[in-house]
């Protein structure tokens, strides 16, 4: 009996503290999750409310002053509406591309039979460590003629070795051998089996890199700035960098301009500034819940395992 008692006292005492730890992760995990969506929704608030609320402080979650004015001047704006074109443009050209170079490469690397596989994949990862620069890579985008042109975004930095390496990772672990094998015995082709056996098998980490590749084309701002000059072909986050430029004006650039002008410059620009930010994050936002499911499973199993 007294060991009965022992034993359940022990299991409560185990119990408790488990719950305790519970809390505690609990607490931990709303702390960070708290610190993430706080800007998330301090930029939805402010792009609605009044901005001189905003600049004195006074609004620090929830709208103060409603107003759509910032989305009614970025409806009016338009070569926002051309950036969002362009950067769509490159999201829908840059990602199959990517996609198909990605999938491909992981494939062809995660085959036994490749006899050049460990050479091939030795100098994709010394690509990764060394590359020719800025300035050559310039020289060499100037010298193919595709300055001022879409295609300085999509083909230079058309497939990411990161991302191969996780492909090729999945295939390994993830499609058994002995369908490659049943797939021989009857005839299929490797571009019929990657096609009707291992793609369909790779949903999870497919998903995973068709987004990560979507946010980089969709969030792409450097490499435009060094390879166009033409404002036609600006992507979004270029007009949104001039937008947030034009609210830190300078003494020099106030010139000519009465006070209550610039009051008003500065107003419509912070509004501008935020409701531009959830314009641009929209479309992404949007996607990622139909992907979610597949977001932890891809990614874990294509980095970890292997």
């Amino acid at each position: 009996m007294m060991l009965m008692r022992e034993k359940k006292v022990k299991m409560l005492a185990e119990t408790r503290g488990d719950k305790i730890f519970d809390i505690f992760i609990n607490v931990i995990m709303g702390f960070i999750l708290l610190i993430y969506i706080y800007p998330l929704i301090f930029i939805i608030s402010a792009s609605v409310s009044d901005p001189n609320t905003v600049l004195r402080g006074e609004m620090w979650l929830f709208p103060k002053g409603f107003t759509l004015m910032g989305y009614k001047h970025i409806l009016q704006y338009k070569e926002i509406w051309t950036g969002y074109l362009n950067t769509i443009k490159i999201v829908l050209l840059g990602v199959p591309i990517a996609m198909s170079l990605t999938i491909s490469a992981g494939y062809v690397l995660s085959r036994k039979e490749f006899k050049l596989r460990n050479l091939y994949m030795g100098i994709f990862v010394f690509t990764m460590f060394f590359n020719g620069g800025l300035i050559p890579t310039y020289l060499v985008i100037k010298q193919l003629n595709m300055l001022d042109t879409i295609w300085a975004l999509i083909l230079p930095n058309a497939i990411t070795m990161y991302y191969v390496i996780i492909v090729r990772t999945y295939y390994n672990t993830n499609i058994p051998e002995e369908l490659h094998e049943a797939g021989v015995i009857d005839g299929c082709s490797d571009i019929r089996f990657l096609t009707s056996v291992a793609l369909p098998l790779a949903k999870p980490i497919t998903a995973v890199m068709a987004l990560f590749y979507m946010v980089d084309r969709w969030n792409m701002y450097f490499r435009p700035l060094i390879y166009l000059s033409d404002r036609k072909l600006y992507p979004l986050q270029l007009i949104l960098r001039e937008i947030v430029a034009s609210s830190n004006m300078t003494p020099e650039m106030l010139e000519g301009f009465e006070p209550s002008e610039y009051a008003i410059m500065v107003q419509i620009s912070n509004l501008m500034k935020y409701g531009v930010l959830i314009v641009a994050s929209l479309p992404v936002l949007l996607i990622y819940p139909f992907v979610q499911k597949y977001f932890v499973q891809g990614i874990m199993i294509g980095a970890l395992k292997g």
